[in-house]
């Protein structure tokens, strides 16, 4: 699990490596906070996404479906800034297999709790949904903003990063495909 002491250790090593006095009043906690903030940001390193998966079978649906705007806060690994945006998710159900609704969001907050590139984090809960599920085929869009890009090096704010990962026959059917990606990306 998480190593709070070593955490609150190395947050004070950088605050004095950054010519910061790391007794005065207002660093003093800061370590702990950061050390608390890291269990809940960096939580899905010890979860299992399975664990949130609800599938119901009683039903013959075998049509799109979509859920957009599914909130999602990351940390990009490469510079421990956040990224912040939406998950946009579709999917053809097989043999009346559907996974309730509110379960995607939770598999999309698993995977975002980890230090994560966004083509990764999209790429996982596509391949997720596909091992579990079993769909005929699933698309998920990501789009969000990097605080990497927008507050240091680049400095683009407002700028947006758009991944996508197609599955099955989401990806090789073309009509389908240009379906599911009017909608998502609309």
């Amino acid at each position: 699990m998480i190593d709070k002491p070593r955490i609150e250790a190395a947050v004070r090593e950088i605050l004095a490596a950054i010519g910061e006095d790391v007794d005065r009043e207002g660093l003093q906690e800061t370590p702990s906070r950061v050390a608390r903030m890291y269990e809940e940001i960096f939580s899905g390193l010890h979860d299992d996404a399975r664990r949130h998966v609800k599938i119901f079978t009683d039903t013959n649906h075998d049509e799109m479906v979509l859920v957009r705007d599914i909130p999602l806060y990351s940390v990009c690994e490469h510079h421990l800034l956040p990224f912040v945006g939406k998950a946009h998710i579709a999917y053809i159900p097989r043999e009346g297999r559907v996974l309730g609704l509110s379960k995607l969001a939770r598999i999309v907050d698993c995977y975002a709790r980890r230090p994560q590139l966004q083509e990764r984090l999209t790429a996982s809960v596509a391949d997720f949904i596909m091992k579990e599920l079993k769909p005929w085929g699933v698309a998920v869009v990501i789009e969000a903003e990097h605080l990497c890009m927008t507050m240091r090096g680049a400095r683009a704010a407002g700028s947006k990063t758009q991944t996508s990962a197609l599955r099955g026959g989401m990806r090789t059917d073309a009509r389908t495909r240009a379906e599911a990606m009017a909608l998502l990306t609309r």
